[in-house]
């Protein structure tokens, strides 16, 4: 069986979210795989860009949802920290 090619553009580079001390970056890119829709991408990358790890590509609206619920739940682990921190001051 014969492997095809994946072709891929990296339409916009949104950010870095950790660089390696080998020069790989997890990043965050918007990403149009085989000629298909732009979609929000998460993965590693070496520096040129020619190679890359696993990673998750998500429509537009499940970045949107993936959003949210980080949010959520980032406000609510700041809260429960708060209230922890506000007994501890208490004692």
């Amino acid at each position: 069986m014969e492997e095809k090619a994946v072709v891929f553009e990296i339409k916009e580079h949104i950010g870095e979210v950790a660089t390696y001390q080998t020069g790989w970056k997890k990043e965050i890119n918007l990403v149009c795989w085989n000629n298909g829709s732009t979609k929000v991408d998460i993965r590693d990358w070496e520096p040129d860009h020619e190679h890359m790890s696993r990673g998750i590509t998500l429509h537009m609206d499940e970045a949107r949802t993936l959003v949210e619920l980080l949010n959520g739940y980032f406000q609510r682990v700041d809260k429960e920290q708060g209230n922890k921190k506000e007994k501890t001051e208490e004692k």
